[in-house]
């Protein structure tokens, strides 16, 4: 009996497990929000449910069916006024298999929640869970949440529970982390490292024979160089983070990476570092500066090492030093942290051979000897650098607007740069340090092919071809003056709709798409043509935003639903020129802001609590976000389900 009692029991829970499978969720909800008093505002939540389905009321109802339940994350200065209630409670009636009074309602049912706010604007998380049931059997209990905005969309937010960060936003980091430590490897075979290392070898055979004592002294070697190279940057970043914020340091690394004085001084020291490559002039720190830290690493012990360190990390510079820019300047994107990141990425990939080394000197046999392929090396980077400064006259080419360096000329400097490397790696150059050679070695040769082969590459976008393996260091295509066969996803933009709207004077965006660079004219258009708002918080020199439009946005299925589906508002983090005096801002430092990158950096990291570029954010017709934001990523198929999902989330 009592076998047949629990087969019938399994049964019966399977077929309930079944029939809930095949059923639809019967019941939908939507909220408003209703201003009562000036601190005082009213959501109500309406469950609307499909006949013959009921869902029961808030109770409580001990041993009892499962009442619909709410709970709130409050940010601070936000509170609930009073209990939640249901604006019209329905009659409870007497339950005989629960032996209780209990309440339920059919067709639609608003449970009403006052909340009471010291802020200007806050976005709670409102989470409600509920079951429903027929005249036969019920659906397992479900859950949905709402982010919730109250206040002047304007105003700073009070933010509530912080969204954990994105797939996008760690591959991202993990990006620029791998990027930092093939530059730190490819530092070690710099003229200016490789011959440190007989010296590192040497200071460590000097060791006792306490092998676990040398052991130590050679992990603390390793930490000292790690430390010099990103306690410096990390000293910075906490002064500015802790005495202004996060804020204040973004703001900071920004006008580094955006504003025309820094990329001028990057631009001009990155020439010199190119000419003192090529072998014009010898760049050194003063000669005391080494002279005293070697002095005081032959003393021996803790201090002794920590000085090889700073030696080691002094003698370097010259060689260094434009790595270590370019790995610090890929970081900034309006980001706070990445910086500290990446230079620690940097130095531990720097320091482990000489670690490795310190551990085990007899390693050093089997390296090769100093010799004329050192100066080759230095040569070589002189050409990499030279290319790379043109990057900085770039940025501030796009954030002003001059016009000076358009794609093409961009890239016919490229080609003619890299294509003297190539004849420089085939002998058919040489410099003042070079030494004569009869013939060109395997390895060589092989540089030299892969080089004219970008050569090759880079050929096609003289007429228009997209080069998305490099797109995020080139100007982007919509500056170049001649493209050849321009595509048909790419239709000349719409004069008579962009016309009157703000700022489309100066801001376009790509492929010919439609959109806004006003937040107010976009949430407009959206609730007039009942469309989300894709936001798209970018940058004139942003590389990853660039490359985000080479290679994702060129996507026909991409580019398919932001022109049908969305309506897309851009948003520039740096740009310069001067806004509408009436969108003029006036930032919790009392700072008014007039420019249009200070005052879209503001407004989408106070109401989003977003700094870094690009993010992409599919919005509501009140300005809230139905997904969790995207960051840089590459996967075109990822990006396509993202608006779809948001498309999705915005018509239920």
């Amino acid at each position: 009996m009592r076998r047949s009692f629990l087969v019938f029991l399994g049964i019966l829970l399977s077929s309930g497990v079944s029939y809930s499978q095949f059923i639809e969720q019967p019941a939908s909800w939507s909220y408003q929000v209703n201003l009562l008093e000036e601190d005082l505002v009213e959501i109500r939540f309406t469950a609307t449910l499909e006949d013959p389905w009921h869902m029961y009321d808030l109770g409580p109802y001990e041993n009892g069916p499962q009442p619909t339940r709410f709970s709130f994350d409050l940010p601070q200065g936000v509170s609930l006024a009073e209990e939640i209630f249901m604006e019209s409670p329905p009659a409870k009636e007497y339950d005989p298999l629960f032996n209780m009074n209990i309440g339920s309602f059919e067709g639609a049912g608003t449970f009403v929640q006052k909340v009471r706010s010291e802020v200007r604007s806050a976005t709670i998380r409102a989470t409600v869970e509920w079951q429903v049931c027929d005249g036969t059997s019920c659906l397992p209990p479900e859950e949905e949440s709402f982010e919730i905005f109250l206040g002047d969309p304007a105003a700073p937010v009070a933010a509530g529970t912080q969204e954990e960060p994105t797939k996008d936003a760690s591959a991202s980091l993990w990006k620029i982390i791998l990027q930092a430590i093939a530059f730190g490897l490819v530092a070690l075979v710099t003229p200016c490292v490789f011959p440190m290392v007989p010296m590192t070898v040497s200071f460590f055979l000097r060791g006792s024979g306490d092998k676990r004592k040398n052991r130590l002294n050679a992990a603390l070697y390793g930490v000292f160089i790690v430390l010099l190279y990103t306690l410096p940057i990390a000293i910075i970043i906490g002064i500015t983070y802790f005495t202004g914020g996060a804020s204040v340091t973004a703001n900071i690394f920004n006008w580094l990476a955006t504003h025309w004085i820094p990329n001028i001084i990057f631009f001009v020291l990155f020439l010199v570092f190119a000419a003192s490559f090529f072998g014009a002039f010898e760049l050194v720190l003063p000669a005391k500066w080494t002279t005293k830290t070697d002095a005081k690493a032959d003393k021996g012990g803790i201090l002794g090492i920590f000085f090889l360190a700073l030696t080691l990390v002094l003698i370097s510079f010259s060689c260094t030093g434009p790595i270590v820019g370019t790995v610090l300047i890929e970081s900034t994107q309006g980001a706070v942290w990445e910086p500290i990141v990446t230079m620690l990425a940097f130095s531990i990939a720097f320091a482990f051979p000489f670690t490795i080394l310190a551990f085990v000197p007899s390693l050093l046999e089997r390296l090769p000897k100093s010799g004329a392929w050192l100066n080759s090396v230095k040569v070589v980077l002189g050409f990499i650098v030279l290319a790379l400064s043109l990057k900085f006259l770039s940025t501030i080419d796009q954030i002003y607007q001059w016009s000076l360096l358009d794609r093409e000329v961009y890239l016919a400097l490229w080609i003619v740069i890299f294509s003297l490397l190539g004849f420089y790696l085939l002998g058919k150059i040489r410099f003042r340090h070079d030494s004569p050679s009869e013939h060109v070695g395997v390895f060589r040769f092989g540089l030299a092919i892969a080089v004219f082969s970008f050569v090759v590459y880079m050929i096609p976008g003289m007429w228009g071809a997209p080069l998305k393996a490099i797109s995020g260091y080139l100007p982007p295509l919509k500056t170049q003056d001649f493209v050849m066969g321009a595509p048909d996803s790419a239709p000349a933009r719409n004069v008579t709709e962009t016309s009157g709207r703000s700022y489309s004077d100066i801001f376009e965006l790509p492929y010919g798409l439609d959109g806004f660079f006003h937040y107010g004219e976009a949430m407009e258009y959206a609730r007039e043509n009942d469309k989300p708002v894709f936001l798209d918080f970018t940058g004139l020199g942003c590389v990853n935003c660039k490359e985000m439009e080479a290679r994702v946005w060129s996507d026909l299925r991409v580019q398919k639903l932001l022109r049908e589906e969305f309506v897309i508002l851009a948003l520039h983090a740096d740009a310069k020129n001067t806004a509408r005096e009436d969108d003029w801002v006036t930032d919790e430092r009392g700072r008014e802001l007039r420019t249009l990158g200070k005052i879209n950096s503001w407004f989408v990291r106070t109401r989003y609590q977003v700094n870094a570029q690009p993010t992409y954010i599919i919005l509501d017709h009140e300005g809230n976000p139905l997904l969790a934001p995207r960051s840089y990523d590459l996967d075109v198929e990822g990006y396509v389900r993202f608006l779809r999902e948001g498309l999705e989330a915005f018509n239920k």
